[in-house]
């Protein structure tokens, strides 16, 4: 599993005047003659007029039916689609001291019109992050984070899984993020301590411990689908953890797909969210060699040195004796099928890619990650979903993830319609996150001050 750790303006009237955030605390921002994409059912509503304000949407209706007040903030919104913001549900944001690199991976992610993220790999100061972010001291998405992991490293007897647990759940963060290494020995105490204390266990599924008895300790989310193909692959069970490569890579080629409603039923059974990250076996565990991603533009938000180290990690799969393009094919094709498994088995799919990872730049793997997923055949609109409708209903928040008056104004302006072509999702016109509203100019300015080279 080493190679793991790699990874580890203002408009108006349609012109733009200034490459700033605006604020609508007590003004009113109005999408005019807007193509709304509810997300509440699968239909686009044309024509229409959105007022925002304080955080809020005020009003939906015909153009003609809705008042504009003075000194509105009008956007002319004509032939463009505004869609809820995107949830990132498996977000990696920097686990050290220094809030600087923090807030441009916020960044990279809100100008791709992602307005909630779970950080899942995290630290003390992410707690400092978050009530920034919330006070909006700091303009970046919605913040949740998980905690220091839990992993072979971090957990060697029964006794600290449990003290970790407390720990954690003490010092506030919202989720416990579980990575390999655990044993049947560490894993069953603190999934009791968890249940016991009400903060939920992600992540991954120990090969040690295996996903039945993660289904059964009742995980929050799995993520990767981590133990999924070991689950319904023959024989599993007599091979080492390092002879099956990360995610059962090197032995998808043999799973028995007849094995997968069990787990899917079992899934749903528990309501067990399940966040794919199918980004990484598309890119990183693909068989395309790593010149197929050398040209690839979403590299130049990250450091020299970062690229290099993904090329490094992506060569030294490819080359691996284990690899071959016959099985990494064989294994993207698996992946594929168990999402869409359990998308039409009723297994509630959050949208994740897990960036910054290998060949995965924050925001844009999230749009790399919708498109896989309508490759693995769920439509546009299940996809949406994924990040929007799924994930309100998921962090309980009744209010999000729609477009519908009293709901909250987090909102992407694009300049295409993502129910015929999800690629759209990338042509990203601005961006409403509360009270703020980001503009095309504003997105652009801030894109070029994070480029790394």
């Amino acid at each position: 599993m080493k190679l793991y750790f790699v990874f580890l303006s203002i408009l108006f009237a349609g012109r733009v005047f200034a490459q700033a955030p605006v604020s609508n605390v007590d003004r009113e921002i109005v999408f005019k003659s807007v193509n709304v994409i509810p997300m509440d059912r699968e239909t686009v509503l044309r024509d229409q007029t959105v007022v925002v304000k304080n955080g809020k949407i005020l009003t939906i209706g015909d153009n003609a039916k809705v008042k504009v007040s003075n000194g509105a903030l009008v956007v002319d919104a004509k032939g463009k689609y505004l869609t809820p913001g995107w949830s990132e549900m498996h977000a990696h944001v920097p686990a050290i001291d220094d809030l600087t690199p923090m807030k441009e991976v916020l960044m990279l992610y809100l100008v791709n019109g992602i307005t909630t993220i779970r950080g899942m790999l995290g630290n003390a100061k992410h707690l400092e992050l978050r009530q920034k972010v919330r006070s909006g001291e700091i303009l970046g998405p919605n913040f949740y984070t998980t905690g220091p992991a839990f992993s072979g490293q971090t957990v060697k007897t029964a006794a600290r899984g449990m003290e970790l647990v407390k720990e954690e759940k003490a010092a506030g963060y919202d989720y416990l993020k579980l990575l390999p290494g655990l044993t049947k020995e560490t894993f069953p105490g603190i999934a009791k301590t968890s249940a016991e204390l009400g903060i939920p266990m992600v992540g991954h599924v120990s090969f040690s411990v295996g996903v039945w008895a993660a289904i059964d300790a009742g995980y929050s989310s799995i993520d990767h689908l981590d133990g999924f193909v070991e689950a319904i692959t023959p024989g599993i069970d007599t091979l080492a953890e390092q002879e099956t490569g990360l995610f059962s890579a090197w032995t998808a080629y043999s799973a028995d797909m007849s094995r997968l409603p069990k787990l899917i039923q079992a899934l749903k059974a528990k309501n067990i969210r399940v966040v794919p990250t199918q980004a990484i076996a598309e890119r990183w565990l693909s068989p395309l060699p790593a010149t197929a991603f050398a040209n690839d533009p979403d590299l130049k938000y990250m450091k020299p040195e970062e690229v290099r180290n993904w090329m490094n990690a992506k060569n030294a799969n490819n080359n691996n004796p284990k690899f071959s393009k016959e099985r990494a094919e064989a294994f993207v094709d698996v992946r594929r099928k168990i999402i869409l498994a359990c998308q039409k088995g009723g297994v509630q799919l959050l949208l994740g890619c897990d960036a910054p990872q290998v060949l995965n730049v924050p925001g844009f793997a999230t749009h790399h990650e919708m498109k896989y997923l309508t490759d693995a055949g769920l439509t546009p609109f299940e996809v949406l979903k994924t990040g929007t409708v799924n994930v309100a209903d998921y962090l309980k928040k009744p209010d999000s993830g729609v477009i519908k008056t009293g709901y909250v104004s987090d909102l992407v302006l694009l300049n295409g319609n993502p129910l015929e072509d999800i690629n759209q999702s990338r042509n990203i016109e601005g961006v409403m996150i509360g009270t703020k509203w980001l503009p095309k100019a504003f997105i652009q300015s801030e894109l070029k001050k994070l480029q790394k080279q």
